[in-house]
């Protein structure tokens, strides 16, 4: 009940996401426009945050993710029978806003109920999940392709995932009774949280109850640190966003059909995949910055090379190794955003901080194919790549400078 629900919302998405860019040429898009509407994907999550932080609060995580799963549905429909581009983008939108709901459930729920001891190992199962969804997702996406022959094949099974999603939800038993709030609140917080005001140093001591306040205000209270971590972190995030348009339109533009290009992407989440525990296990162990640090160097190396290869005779070779390189990269940072958003939430109120550190990271992710997009129409799809191996860079700098600062290393 604690995994179940992500992990099928996880691989109908998967299954659908490298489809987006497919459909929208399809409708008559060109590659910068087709970046534009996959990034409706993550410009959703990112409108999404604030809303689903307030539900979680009011109405709990079940009655979240149930409605969340029912509008889901809709957006799926609107995806099956969009008769415009444009409509098609709202639909995918519609969804992007709905994932948030379920990100932020489990992200509270599970700050509020694991001990620090092993809090990264366990955030990064819930990240886990998301990738074994990129991972499964794809390769069943290729299967009912090679199957049907159409995208809807795809697009129906999805529904079916969440169908299955909504009765878990509503008729299984509620973590939220099931699952105390325990050690996991039990904790001291480099922030500062019990602080009227936030002058972006460091503060350690006990956390006092604090009245619940909104999302905005939560933003100005820790504006520091959300300004400094809360910006590598969103650098992170962005790199992330754009390997899931990047590989997909890479394939694209290089003339691949849908199936390969679900297949190359289908491999590469199973790299990520992969070392989705391995990240935990660093983290806890030896400290959140050993897993960032490799992981935005992995993925800014991946993108500045593949920014080279386009015009190569081998071009479609080196699109699938650097695919497997950026999964790699990826993998290492399994739950790192989680685990720094717990590390640094207040531990009685979570959900409002949360909400604002969803909030940051996402429009790191929304902002990053957009990005794509306008250097693609500007320039080309390589230049556009390559800047965000240039983001991914200067990521790992921020993190370099402010995750000995905030995080200081649980002993």
């Amino acid at each position: 009940m604690i995994y179940g629900p992500t992990l099928l919302f996880a691989i109908g998405e998967g299954a659908v996401i490298p489809l987006i860019p497919v459909i929208a040429d399809r409708l008559g898009a060109d590659v910068a426009l087709a970046a534009l509407v996959a990034s409706a994907l993550v410009v959703g999550q990112l409108c999404g945050n604030i809303p689903a932080g307030w539900a979680v609060a009011r109405f709990g995580e079940r009655v979240t993710m149930g409605v969340a799963g029912i509008v889901v549905l809709a957006g799926l429909v609107g995806i099956v029978f969009a008769p415009s581009l444009l409509f098609f983008a709202a639909a995918v939108f519609l969804i992007g806003f709905c994932a948030a709901a379920f990100a932020l459930a489990r992200h509270s729920f599970m700050t509020t109920r694991v001990p620090l001891h092993f809090r990264a190992r366990a955030l990064s199962l819930l990240g886990g999940t998301f990738r074994l969804g990129m991972f499964v997702g794809p390769f069943i996406s290729a299967a009912l392709l090679g199957i049907f022959g159409d995208e809807t094949a795809s697009v129906v099974f999805f529904a079916v995932c969440q169908i299955a999603v909504i009765l878990l939800v509503f008729l299984g038993p509620d973590p939220e009774k099931a699952v105390p709030v325990g050690a996991g609140a039990m904790r001291r917080s480099p922030t500062g949280a019990g602080e009227a005001e936030d002058s972006g140093e460091p503060v350690t001591g006990a956390i006092p109850i604090v009245e619940r306040v909104g999302v905005f205000r939560t933003m100005w209270r820790f504006r520091g640190v959300l300004a400094r971590l809360g910006l590598a972190a969103a650098s992170l995030s962005a790199v992330r966003s754009a390997r899931q348009v990047v590989l997909p339109l890479w394939g694209v533009s290089l003339g691949s059909d849908a199936g390969t290009i679900a297949v190359v992407v289908g491999v590469s989440g199973a790299i990520d995949f992969a070392l989705f525990y391995a990240s935990g296990q660093v983290m806890d162990r030896f400290g959140r910055l050993w897993a960032a640090l490799p992981a935005m160097i992995l993925m800014g190396a991946g993108f500045l090379s593949l920014s080279f290869t386009h015009e190569l005779g081998s071009a479609a070779m080196w699109y699938a190794m650097f695919a497997a390189v950026l999964g790699v990269g990826n993998g290492l940072s399994s739950g790192i955003l989680l685990t720094l958003g717990a590390d640094i939430a207040p531990p009685n109120e979570p959900a409002a901080f949360l909400g604002s550190w969803r909030t940051l990271t996402d429009a790191g992710g929304a902002v990053a194919p957009l990005i794509v997009s306008a250097l693609t129409a500007a320039a080309s799809l390589s230049v556009g790549v390559g800047a965000m191996g240039v983001i991914a860079v200067l990521g790992a700098v921020g993190f370099i400078r402010w995750v000995p600062r905030y995080v200081p290393r649980a002993r």
